[in-house]
């Protein structure tokens, strides 16, 4: 009997990601999971962006970073379309992956100006609903673009409806339950300095709107619902996490407003930005997601689910996404501040229902699906 011939394991691919900086953000942390993934199925990993206080983390893993201010909206940007070429063909890299516009311009006339049969293959990411016109048309040029929730998906077709549908994969975004274990409390001496810096909120139901400061996170239907709870005799107090960017100033001087009007002073706290917000979710009786607008996916709502922690949301979007495969009890029409405060003084009064302890929504699947798709594209390449 002839057995059958071995099957040669896939070769490694060199990937490239181009983003404008390394500083902070979901594009950001996408890019060093993605890279993450790269390295440990044994492929290789290159980044090119701005640099920025990521780049050290991104290395750590075993990525290569190439410091170029892609994300520089002038014309002299240009210039650096023979640097990203050079770098295209030295590395021999096997896809293309654009994660912003401009950095996306760059890489798309550069992928264009080499000979056909020279090109990697181009993948997107669009991350969120940009405003529709040519320049934001660029993400979706890949041979693959992918959208990172269903929400999206519907924004492309509704906006873009020449594009092949089968093009465009749906790869929501996701969290590594391990980093946000189900039930996880913080350590005895992070709570003994957080009780010390805030002493009001022992004793208290504390309910937190995480979310920098910027009217459509829903900061001032977030003081309606305290104040409204309080009424009830609700012992609430509200955490307001989220920094203040310089442009944002005025509306933080309304909130501070609305806070005095309705008599709030004793019951909000503003905390700025934080970089212990896991911790501070894990200690919330209920966490909330107000966002006016829809999310393209809500990244900090599913971290609070995936740990435990009950949340109402406003259900549209990404976040209409997660709640409705995860916690539907805790989903409400968007702008409805009187059904979220009749929610959550049930809960109050009877307990929120249970947070299950798996979800969907998993660093793991959308790190696989991303390879993927790579792979998929490589291979249709290699068979060719």
């Amino acid at each position: 009997m002839l057995s059958a011939p071995a099957v040669p394991p896939p070769r490694p691919l060199t990937v490239m990601q181009l983003l404008p900086a390394l500083e902070s953000g979901g594009v950001e942390r996408g890019t060093l999971e993605i890279a993450e993934a790269l390295i440990a199925a044994g492929h290789r990993a290159l980044v090119v962006s701005g640099g920025g206080r990521l780049v050290a983390e991104l290395e750590a893993l075993g990525a290569e970073h190439v410091t170029l201010p892609i994300g520089r909206k002038s014309l002299l940007s240009l210039r650096y379309i023979p640097v990203l070429r050079r770098l295209l063909q030295e590395n021999q890299v096997d896809v293309l992956h654009l994660r912003s516009r401009l950095p996306a311009w760059l890489g798309y006339l550069t992928w264009r100006s080499l000979p056909a049969g020279q090109r990697p293959h181009l993948v997107t990411t669009v991350h969120g609903a940009y405003s529709v016109n040519r320049y934001s048309a660029i993400m979706l040029r890949g041979e693959r673009v992918i959208a990172v929730s269903d929400t999206i998906v519907e924004y492309i077709h509704q906006n873009y409806p020449p594009i092949d549908p089968a093009r465009i994969v749906r790869i929501h975004r996701g969290v590594d339950p391990a980093r946000f274990p189900h039930g996880y409390q913080p350590d005895p001496a992070w709570l003994a300095a957080w009780q010390a810096q805030y002493p009001q909120l022992q004793g208290a139901w504390v309910l937190t709107l995480p979310g920098r400061i910027t009217r459509w996170k829903g900061q001032l239907d977030f003081l309606r619902i305290v104040a409204a709870l309080r009424q009830q005799g609700i012992p609430v107090q509200g955490l307001i996490v989220g920094g203040v960017e310089p442009r944002r100033q005025g509306f933080a001087q309304e909130i501070e407003q609305e806070i005095a009007a309705l008599g709030l002073q004793a019951c909000i706290t503003l905390t700025g930005q934080r970089s212990d917000l896991k911790q501070i979710m894990a200690i919330s009786a209920v966490v909330l997601s107000l966002s006016t607008d829809p999310e393209a996916f809500g990244r900090v709502s599913l971290e609070a689910l995936s740990l435990g922690r009950p949340v109402l949301a406003y259900a549209h979007g990404g976040v209409g996404e997660q709640m409705a495969a995860i916690y539907p009890a805790g989903a409400v029409a968007v702008g409805d501040v009187a059904a979220s405060v009749a929610r959550l003084a049930e809960w109050y009064a009877g307990g929120a229902p249970p947070v299950p302890t798996a979800q969907p929504f998993t660093l793991a699947a959308m790190q696989a699906q991303t390879l993927a798709v790579y792979e998929a594209l490589a291979g249709a390449a290699q068979e060719a």
